[in-house]
């Protein structure tokens, strides 16, 4: 679980979330069987424990690497907005629209909840999920303003629903 800047489960989980296709094997001293399942329910492929036999790092290896890999994941779409999360990819009317990583993210949480309420927590936290520091009081506001901007063409618009969150609609 440890690496210089965060655990091992958080970076499985990280990429998970995020649609990375990457086949991911966990190479860990942790070898009870919880850890096993806590490692392999966050996301990773195959589970090796230390100490091993390179024969077999190498055989899970060429395992993991004839398993195909889901890299068709769903594009996510509302009005002429699409969202490609294998690409990273977000167009109008088949134009790339141009979005900063943190827009970007917020814009991926909308259309995955869509048509659910997103409360400002989960926002944050799938926006913001690697800062260290606390965000400012208004951080969010202007994050959702500046996509507010860019979406006109799309068909859709953020709402805003008092006292519980943001949606999607069509516009």
């Amino acid at each position: 679980w440890r690496m210089p800047h965060a655990s091992g489960l958080d970076v499985v989980s990280w990429a998970r979330r995020h649609s990375h296709p990457a086949a991911m094997l966990m190479l860990t001293a942790r070898d009870t069987l919880p850890d096993r399942i806590e490692g392999l329910d966050a996301g990773a492929d195959d589970y090796l424990v230390k100490p091993f036999d390179f024969g077999e790092l190498l055989a899970r290896v060429r395992a993991l690497q004839r398993r195909p890999r889901n890299v068709d994941a769903p594009v996510l779409s509302r009005g002429q907005l699409a969202l490609d999360p294998v690409r990273h990819q977000v167009t109008v009317r088949g134009a790339p629209l141009s979005l900063t990583s943190t827009e970007y993210n917020i814009l991926e949480l909308l259309l995955r909840r869509s048509p659910a309420v997103v409360d400002r927590k989960a926002i944050a936290e799938h926006a913001w999920h690697d800062e260290t520091q606390p965000l400012g009081s208004n951080a969010i506001d202007v994050q959702l303003s500046r996509l507010r901007a860019k979406l006109p063409a799309s068909g859709v618009r953020i709402v805003t629903v008092r006292g519980a969150g943001y949606r999607l609609e069509a516009a």
